[in-house]
């Protein structure tokens, strides 16, 4: 099985790595692509262009397959035989907006959708979704890519929010300032 993981990775951090390790070490997953996408549908601009957020995911993910990803939406993404037998690995957060996002009844024709659940955030109902909703356990930190940048743009340290070689990129790259 192919586990997904979509996002703008604006920049990549901890919090994405827990809750791909976790999907690939509870779910019958074999392989890890990370779709960066390049115009999001459901959100704003990326701060950074897509070919850097990719070098920047690529670091997070030395393991992975990581795609740039043209769909704004996942639906479109997923659509047609490009993932056979996949799932597309979300936070419980993301998960509890699912049925906002385009066409969720659409998106699970095609994939199933993990959701990582962790304590002290309600778990989402999505059992209208049946068994097209895989769920596992995350152990994740308190971590988002705005809370990264923030700090980058003020001058303190992520050393404990993004994985190494992604903090030398946002050095290397002066990003976020």
């Amino acid at each position: 099985m192919t586990g997904l993981l979509g996002g703008s990775f604006d920049p990549p951090h901890n919090g994405h790595l827990a809750l791909a390790k976790a999907a690939l070490e509870q779910l019958p997953i074999d392989r890890l692509v990370v779709l960066v996408a390049e115009r999001p549908g459901h959100r704003g601009a990326p701060i950074v262009d897509a070919e850097t957020r990719m070098k920047l995911a690529q670091a997070a993910f030395p393991e992975a397959e990581v795609e740039l990803e043209t769909h704004p939406f996942t639906v479109d993404a997923v659509r047609g035989s490009r993932f056979d037998d996949a799932v597309f690995i979300l936070g419980a957060d993301q998960a509890a907006a699912f049925g906002t996002w385009k066409d969720p009844e659409e998106v699970l024709k095609h994939v199933r959708i993990g959701v990582g659940t962790r304590a002290g955030y309600p778990e989402p109902d999505l059992s209208r979704y049946g068994d097209r909703v895989l769920t596992f356990r995350l152990d994740s930190p308190n971590v988002s890519s705005s809370e990264v940048r923030r700090r980058v743009a003020a001058g303190e340290t992520v050393a404990e929010l993004v994985p190494p070689a992604v903090a030398r990129l946002i050095e290397e790259l002066e990003l976020y300032r």
